[in-house]
């Protein structure tokens, strides 16, 4: 199945040929900096599976990102629910990505956000898509702002689900962008 595509990329939902490229940017220190955790083998294949058949049962995820010429995932770029409430409503659509280091500084997660923006506004008609990073990954940070995500500080919050073992990545900034009219 594939969600939408762009000059150089494809998004789809995952293959069982990418489960390599899916446990490598779940497990790799640096791709995973700001997060409290690595997944294992198991778990990223148990995520793997979950995310797969959320994508073929929804058409939201966290799509596998990859190159149109070859079809190689890159890594993922999705529109997927958000399960933070009270901090978040219900039904909430959040962007987010991760890539394999050696695919880093292409413009590729760029690209995509945007693609599915517009897929997501236009497409599947949702009126508001949010993005959210702790505030010292600049690098998602610059993402947003390039695809035109706007910063409410007054939503920042201090993420429920990251472990007090880490406070210096509970706190996350918040980013919204709304369809276009």
């Amino acid at each position: 199945m594939i969600v939408t595509e762009t000059e150089r990329l494809r998004l789809r939902n995952w293959e069982y040929r990418d489960r390599d490229l899916f446990f490598e940017i779940n497990s790799d220190p640096e791709v995973m900096t700001f997060f409290s955790y690595r997944r294992t083998r198991a778990e990223a294949d148990a995520l793997f599976d979950r995310n797969r058949q959320t994508i073929a049962d929804t058409g939201f995820g966290f799509y596998a990102l990859a190159l149109k010429e070859t079809d190689e995932a890159l890594g993922f770029c999705g529109l997927a629910a958000v399960d933070l409430s009270p901090i978040l409503p219900s039904g909430t659509i959040e962007i987010g990505w991760r890539m394999a280091r050696r695919h880093w500084a292409k413009g590729y997660v760029t690209e995509a956000a945007r693609a599915l923006l517009a897929f997501g506004f236009e497409t599947r008609g949702l009126g508001e898509i949010v993005s959210f990073a702790v505030p010292g990954n600049h690098r998602s940070i610059a993402v947003m702002e390039r695809i035109g995500l706007v910063r409410d500080a007054d939503a920042d919050f201090d993420h429920p689900r990251v472990p007090a073992t880490h406070p210096q990545l509970r706190r996350h900034v918040l980013y919204r962008g709304t369809r276009p009219v």
